[in-house]
């Protein structure tokens, strides 16, 4: 992997009063994702009113996802940067911005256009078996031209009746390959049955991106639970990534569409931004 590559180093260490460092303090950033219902300003508005750091944001259908321009508007409204550009590379996301490749250039040039950090992406389905052939390979050459990080999120196997389904290519778990970056999102950790403090100690040098979220371990659907409502070592996690100086971004990605409300929904997003401060912390401090 490219360890020359330029990491966004987020917040400096905050001091305490007595001048002393209070140890790493964690850059969180809330997704779109989160409020998937609503236009991508009302997720400015509620993580700057939460105290959220950044937004990731998801390229869908909704157009305004797809616009440099109203998003920088949104962002400077709220004084909110954007972190990180989730390409639309998911199922429900398959007629936005086109061809495959061409998904992840226009996420890689959003990136560049609005100062981000990184392009989270999925792997190709099993039905994309030209672009699944070239993959790898792709996301070098793309991250080598642009310098922009790609990090290749972890997937999971699809369950069908007992049985599992292999429906990424080259494969769902991207510890397998040489990606530059990877993204580690629990909730997909959890379907997978993979312990995500073994896998994060595997990929540390070339973690590029984490969705900070939580699931039932071995379940069929994909859950995005609060952190700390689920199966995973997320505090674990967390806590070895601050041991280690780990500098990138915590990407909130739950899902809220159980919210009674809306303070209801911006409660779940506050529980989950509040894990992250709490347990982003060296054992030591612990």
């Amino acid at each position: 992997m490219a360890e020359s590559a330029a990491q966004d180093p987020g917040p400096n260490p905050v001091a305490g009063a007595s001048g002393e460092s209070a140890g790493p303090t964690p850059h969180v950033a809330l997704s779109t994702s989160c409020l998937f219902l609503a236009e991508p300003p009302e997720t400015f508005r509620v993580a700057s009113e939460l105290g959220y750091d950044s937004v990731e944001v998801l390229v869908t259908h909704q157009r305004m996802t797809q616009l440099t321009h109203q998003l920088l508007d949104a962002s400077q409204k709220y004084q909110m940067p954007i972190s990180a550009i989730h390409a639309p590379t998911l199922f429900f996301t398959q007629q936005v911005w086109g061809r495959p490749w061409t998904k992840i250039q226009m996420a890689a040039k959003m990136v560049e256009q609005v100062g981000a950090d990184v392009v989270v992406a999925h792997p190709p389905f099993a039905w994309q078996p030209k672009y699944g052939r070239s993959f790898v390979e792709g996301v070098h050459k793309l991250f080598d031209m642009t310098g922009v990080k790609i990090a290749v999120e972890n997937m999971y196997p699809w369950r069908v009746g007992g049985r599992e389904m292999q429906m990424y290519r080259p494969h769902w778990d991207p510890r397998k390959f040489d990606y530059d970056w990877v993204t580690w999102d629990f909730s997909h950790a959890s379907i997978a049955k993979v312990n995500s403090l073994e896998a994060v100690r595997e990929l540390r040098s070339r973690l590029g991106h984490i969705h900070l979220t939580d699931g039932n371990d071995g379940g069929t659907s994909d859950e995005h639970l609060i952190p700390g409502q689920g199966q995973q070592p997320v505090a674990e996690t967390l806590r070895y990534l601050a041991d280690h100086d780990w500098q990138g971004v915590l990407g909130v990605e739950i899902n809220t569409r159980s919210a009674k409300s809306e303070d209801h929904r911006d409660a779940m997003m506050a529980e989950s931004l509040d894990f992250a401060r709490t347990h982003f912390r060296k054992s030591s401090e612990a």
